[in-house]
């Protein structure tokens, strides 16, 4: 099949890139955008979801690439921050053309941005993307790679709830908890797993109940609706679906005293933060709390290669990350949202100051 793949730069002001890709002869609408590479190279997954229309679709990718870079600034990745989306159901679009035509769209940007595994895209995928491109990363540890960083997110989360429950009553056991789950795909039944066998009762909601039937089965994970499961009472909800879940209609109706999953971008507006702080109820910020994936794959780009004993090492910072975060936001008054973009903004300025820096102090090139 020959690629009739066309990209066009859409600019968006703070941004270092946003790039649309169509590939009629595959079915590819797709956008890649950089936020920022002052730390490394833009990392971030590449997800594919049937957007209503390519106007969410990109205020979606702007939103996950801007929380990559906060991410792996406040883990400390050494890496930027993108992201990727293609717009289409993966029931009905994805095919192995498709994620070619991806590869070569990625490739296009010149090492600039580097995929990994996303909602709906595989490690399978990404070794089809690899045979257009070799900016991708997450790829099998038998390869070479980081395998998928499904797990360490949960795992980082497992260990973000443990540390929320300490906060707010005193003990971080998950022995007889409420932990309501909205999504238990890759990472959402890995953290069920993980809190079924802590003691937790957990209940789950998600579009697929074939999933949800086969966690009752093996961990005995309670089913609940898609619109109660926000609603219920819990000592923890956690969402490890689609962000933006949290606004001016939904945080009124919460039943918990604490907020900590794998989702990306929660909060629909920073405003939010507050509102969620007014209620009192304790926020993990997403970028902090699940960053475990993130840290894994980034152990790839060490001058050793991958070890997954650096990586959980580092992943198991993640409880003391997020405890000095809303110890900020108590002395300070300020949501534990807030706190966190201080810290990731902090981190970038102190690195542009050193580029800066750097820079002026090279010693000019001139022809004599």
């Amino acid at each position: 099949m020959t690629s009739t793949l066309e990209i066009t730069d859409v600019p968006v002001a703070g941004y270092e890139r946003v790039v649309r890709g169509v590939d009629p002869s595959s079915g590819l609408r797709a956008f890649i955008a950089v936020h920022d590479t002052t730390l490394g190279p833009a990392l971030g997954g590449l997800r594919m979801w049937p957007y209503a229309s390519e106007e969410d679709a990109l205020f979606d990718v702007k939103r996950l690439a801007r929380g990559m870079t906060f991410k792996s600034a406040v883990a400390q990745t050494g890496l930027g921050g993108g992201k990727s989306v293609i717009i289409g159901d993966p029931a009905v679009v994805k095919s192995e053309a498709l994620y070619l035509s991806m590869g070569r769209f990625i490739d296009a940007l010149g090492g600039k941005y580097i995929t990994a595994e996303d909602v709906n895209t595989s490690v399978a995928d990404l070794e089809v993307l690899r045979r257009a491109t070799k900016h991708v990363s997450g790829l099998e540890q038998g390869d070479g790679g980081s395998g998928n960083p499904s797990p360490y997110t949960a795992y980082g989360v497992f260990l973000g709830v443990r540390a929320a429950l300490g906060w707010v009553f005193g003990n971080d056991s998950c022995k007889g908890r409420t932990v309501a789950i909205q999504g238990t795909g890759a990472v959402g039944s890995a953290l069920a797993r993980r809190l079924a066998a802590a003691g937790a009762k957990v209940y789950g909601a998600d579009r697929n109940q074939q999933r949800l039937q086969q966690l009752h089965r093996e961990i005995g994970l309670v089913p609940a609706g898609e619109a109660e499961i926000m609603t219920m009472k819990c000592d923890v909800f956690a969402p490890c679906a689609l962000g933006a879940i949290l606004h001016d209609e939904t945080i009124p109706k919460l039943n918990t005293p604490i907020i900590a999953g794998a989702a990306n971008n929660l909060l629909l507006e920073p405003r939010h933060g507050q509102a969620l702080a007014d209620r009192n109820i304790l926020y993990a910020p997403d970028y902090v709390i699940n960053a475990g994936g993130i840290v894994n794959v980034s152990v790839e780009f060490h001058s050793g290669g991958y070890d997954e004993k650096v990586a959980l090492a580092k992943i198991e910072r993640i409880p003391q990350a997020l405890k000095e975060l809303w110890t900020i936001a108590k002395e300070d008054r300020i949501p534990p949202s807030v706190a966190a973009d201080r810290l990731a903004e902090r981190i970038l300025a102190e690195a542009r100051g050193k580029k800066k820096a750097a820079a002026a102090a090279q010693p000019s090139r001139r022809g004599g």
